[in-house]
Formats: C-alpha cells, structure tokens, sequence
C-alpha cells in the first residue's frame, strides 16, 4: 500500500475493539444486540409518534427528531463494526473512512443542539406554559430543527476538510471507527493547528449547548419550586428527569472525549468512552423517554390493541 500524503493512502486499517480472537463472536453478539435494540427503540419511538396525534406537540417533534439522529449516527458507526468483528482483514477505503467521520459528526453535532433546542422547549412549557403554544408555534419548531440539522451540516464540513488536509504517514488506526483523534496521530505533518481548531469547535458546541441547558434547567428547577401542590411539582419534575438523565449521560461521555489533551488517558478509557456514546447512548435514549413517560407508555398501548384488535 502506497503511504506518504493523503493522495496516496487509499485504506486504513481499523484495530477494532479487541484483538482477542475468543472475544470476537461474543462481542458480535453483543453489540448486533445493542444495535437491534436501538433500531427497534428509535424506530419505534419515531413511528409511535407519528401514528398518535396526542403526540403530535412540540415536545415528541423534538422527541421524534432525537431519535432519528441517534439512529442515524449509530448506524454510521455499528454496522461497520460488527463486520469487522467477523471478518479477518479490518479494512476501510481513505473515502469510506473520510465519509464515516463526516456523517459521524454531522449526527453528534445535531444531538448536541437537539438536546438543546428540547431543553428550551420544556423551559417554555414550564417557566411560561400560558405562552407555550404562541412561543413554540410550528414554525419556530421546524426552523430550530432545521438550524440544528444546518449547524451539524456546517461543523462537520469545517472538520472533515481539516482532516483532509492532513498528510498521513501511517494507516493503522487504533481505534474501531474513524474519529478525529486516533486518524490525528497518524498523521506526519503538524496536527497542532488543526488540534486547536477541533478543540474550540467541539469545545464552543459542548459548552455552548450545555451552558443553555444547564441555565433552562435552572428556571425551571426555580418555577417547579414555586409550586404550591405536590402533584404538579411531581409532574413537573417527571416531564423534566428523563430528559436530564439523557443530557446528563451524552454530555458526560462527549466532554471526557474531547475536551482534553489528546495525552490525557489510554485508549481502553477512549474506546469506552466512544462505545457509550456511538452505541449504547442511542440505544438508552428512546428506553428513557418511553419507561419515564406516561403519555408515551399510553399511546404504546392505544397503538397495540388498535393494531391487535
């Protein structure tokens, strides 16, 4: 294979996950699992929402939107690992792997932004919920979808051009997709310039979404603590938890990848890191806001008898 400049590197080689032939199936196993139960969740999510006009709000619009992104981006990533864990050679072209990154991050952008754009949403039906139908009119709904879809488009291409800019020495990637880091530390030119762009990207989309959700989140722990009756501080508290455990568990795992210096822990800590939010974060998504959400939980049922019966 031709190595010396990124004209001339046709493939790289993904080392995966494991280079124990006894753990291969199982974790074939495990993951063809994972990647079912998130097909079968956001897929489920996306239709149930579609089928109910009860759930025709705002809210699961937003919701609906979540859980094609997950799908999305996980789709990116699983199946291209799963086949590699059955198959003998872990090879990917220079253009599939340019391409995987870009919808990689086109995907992780969005769900920084949309996890944004729904904690706005419950700070509007919280902190003002006698303006909540004026505020979130249908319009605004599909333009904030749009501007995050947009954002995502935009972040992407400025990443992606500058790994494509980069001269490549080396074609053995140790990781088991094509992420920015480990592609960085097999290049021979200087990756300096484009570290410091990747780390204020990724830093001014994590910091900037989670300071909005953190502060949303603020007026709305102050108004449900204004409430006078417990049953509404419950329900309150209830619309807000599972989307707060979901920002919680994305924001955790995203922050610990990449803002940091790229010395800053091994690659088993990496690969966790990266396996929790490219594979099991949009399988929890739609379990978190199905199992905490009544209204979800009746429309599931509503939706089976008439499909039943």
């Amino acid at each position: 294979m031709a190595v010396g400049n990124h004209s001339t590197v046709t493939e790289f080689i993904l080392g995966g996950l494991t280079h124990s032939p006894e753990l291969q199936l199982p974790l074939f196993l495990f993951f063809l699992g994972i990647y079912l139960v998130t097909m079968v969740g956001n897929l489920g999510m996306i239709t149930l929402i579609c089928l109910n006009r009860k759930l025709h709000t705002p809210m699961y619009f937003f919701l609906s939107n979540l859980s094609l992104v997950d799908l999305c981006y996980s789709s990116t990533i699983t199946p291209k690992m799963l086949v590699n864990f059955v198959s003998q050679e872990n090879i990917i072209s220079y253009v599939g792997c340019m391409s995987q990154l870009y919808f990689f991050l086109v995907f992780v952008i969005a769900e920084c932004y949309m996890l944004t754009v729904m904690a706005y949403d419950r700070y509007v039906a919280i902190c003002h919920p006698l303006f909540y139908s004026i505020i979130m009119s249908h319009a605004l709904c599909f333009l904030l979808v749009a501007l995050v879809y947009i954002v995502g488009l935009i972040g992407s291409t400025i990443e992606t051009s500058l790994m494509l800019n980069l001269s490549y020495c080396e074609v053995f990637i140790s990781h088991y997709f094509c992420d920015i880091l480990p592609l960085m530390k097999l290049s021979c030119s200087s990756t300096y310039d484009v570290e410091m762009a990747v780390f204020f990207l990724a830093g001014f989309d994590i910091v900037l979404t989670s300071i909005t959700v953190l502060v949303s989140y603020a007026f709305i722990l102050s108004s449900i603590l204004c409430i006078s009756s417990t049953e509404g501080r419950s329900k309150a508290f209830s619309t807000c938890s599972s989307h707060f455990a979901a920002v919680g568990l994305f924001y955790g795992s995203t922050t610990f990848m990449y803002l940091k210096p790229s010395t800053a822990s091994s690659l088993a800590q990496e690969n966790m890191a990266s396996v929790f939010y490219t594979t099991v974060i949009p399988m929890l998504n739609p379990l978190i806001y199905s199992l905490r959400n009544k209204e979800v939980k009746a429309a599931l049922r509503k939706t089976l008898r008439r499909k039943l019966l």
